[in-house]
């Protein structure tokens, strides 16, 4: 028994052994192995992003335009935080029902607070609604509030939405529903067929525009629960539907929002937050499957969570370079008709960035001069300190890089480190005499050249 276990351990000790020749030999690393290439979600479409930079960590047929269900709300509480912004609508402000919103509260079959016919409601208790417990009647009484009616409402949605750089992007209606849902009362120019539509990319996109802008969010999508109506006969318990938040059944450190969504059409999808420190991450998961390959409600926070571990496991904000950093090739830009000849450029602020930990060497700096500033790769005097003259550009020298949402968001900028005063006249008209005798001897010296 004893010669069989010596055996083993020589197998086992040689096949590790080999396992190591292996990542010597190619320069992979057992995390890189385990890293992305092994990443399963099981989902139509997802995505996970940097909350800071907006930088896409990973994605899956993010481009896909698909239904979005309540996630669509996220639109209407940014229309209707900019509304109370500017003025136009309060959060004490009452609401008077209307048969529309009646109707669609009194149906069960749809998340709601139950509305009386006859009642008025305030923004903040609707919105609340909405924001927890994703009620519909409430999301259409805001949206009715805001634009009149929630068919004008719409178009100020897809406005917004042209106004983000949401591609692909087409709202129906104010909630997510299926217009069909709607009782005959969907939105004016819609069709009772009308899906709201979105790819992941646009959600995630909607999703950090909207913490960048109103951050104020999350004290209500991080409530666990809360009750409609406190006290009264209408009094109606309100357990938030992302089941991630702290203290519901599929709780994950530091997630505090943001809006699920599910309808027949869109399947089951999610749009979620989580910060730990100073690191916050969005994922967006559209059409979740469980491991029999159908819908389910648990499906969605699984693979939410599959993106979170990834992001927290494996990336950090590294920084790629310092402040005052000068390219070797390029660390000077010439200048015309100063009193020096040269200046020196470099990054204003060092660069960080959201990377793989082990990937930190595989970011190549490259510097791009701005034509309008620097021409012909020279700059005229006079020259002032810190004037912008490039930025800086990041490749990947191995490797997947999804990019970011809007472009490159990290703006690196490239300066001068100090001022070239312009030179007088006397020392240009010095300068371009020398030039003019230094180039007649080079002639004179190639004709005697030509001669002998």
């Amino acid at each position: 028994m004893e010669v069989f276990k010596q055996v083993r351990n020589l197998v086992n000790k040689g096949l590790l052994i080999a396992l190591l020749a292996v990542f010597m030999i190619t320069g992979i690393t057992p995390q890189q192995v385990n890293a992305e290439e092994s990443l399963t979600i099981m989902a139509e479409a997802a995505i996970l992003v940097d909350a800071e930079s907006g930088k896409i960590l990973y994605e899956k047929n993010a481009e896909k335009p698909l239904g979005v269900a309540s996630m669509t709300k996220m639109m209407t509480e940014y229309l209707l935080f900019e509304a109370i912004e500017e003025g136009k609508v309060a959060w004490d402000q009452e609401y008077q029902v209307t048969d529309y919103t009646y109707q669609i509260s009194q149906d069960m079959r749809l998340s709601n607070v139950p509305f009386r016919e006859d009642g008025s409601y305030t923004i903040k208790e609707m919105y609340e609604a909405m924001a927890i417990f994703s009620a519909n009647a409430a999301t259409i009484g805001i949206a009715e509030t805001i634009a009149g009616t929630e068919s004008e409402f719409v178009e100020l949605m897809n406005e917004k939405a042209k106004e983000m750089g949401l591609e692909k992007t087409t709202f129906v209606n104010s909630t997510g529903l299926s217009n069909s849902s709607l009782m005959g009362m969907h939105p004016e120019g819609t069709k009772e067929t009308d899906e709201n539509i979105m790819p992941a990319r646009a959600v995630a996109k909607l999703t950090k525009i909207l913490l960048d802008d109103y951050p104020e969010v999350l004290e209500t999508t991080k409530i666990p629960l809360k009750m409609f109506r406190e006290g009264t006969s209408d009094e109606t318990r309100m357990e938030n539907w992302n089941s991630m938040l702290p203290g519901l059944i599929y709780e994950y450190e530091g997630v505090d929002g943001l809006k699920t969504g599910s309808t027949d059409f869109a399947g089951y999808s999610f749009a979620g937050t989580a910060k730990r420190d100073d690191t916050r991450f969005i994922a967006v998961v559209m059409g979740a499957l469980d491991s029999e390959g159908a819908g389910s409600y648990k499906a969605r926070f699984d693979a939410t969570r599959v993106l979170f571990d990834y992001g927290f496991d494996e990336f950090t904000k590294e920084e790629l370079i310092p402040a005052g950093y000068q390219f070797k090739e390029q660390g000077t830009l010439e200048v015309e008709k100063g009193v020096e000849e040269k200046v020196a450029i470099a990054v204003k602020e060092p660069v960080t960035m959201m990377i793989r930990t082990a990937e930190k060497e595989l970011y190549q700096p490259e510097l791009v001069l701005d034509d309008a500033v620097v021409e012909n790769g020279k700059l005229e005097a006079e020259v002032e300190k810190d004037l912008v003259v490039g930025a800086i550009q990041f490749t990947k020298t191995e490797g997947t890089e999804y990019g970011y949402l809007s472009g490159n968001e990290t703006n690196i900028e490239v300066a001068t480190t100090e001022s070239v005063k312009r030179a007088n006249w006397v020392s240009l008209s010095f300068r371009s005499a020398g030039e003019f005798l230094s180039s007649l001897w080079d002639d004179a010296g190639t004709f005697v050249k030509e001669l002998f």
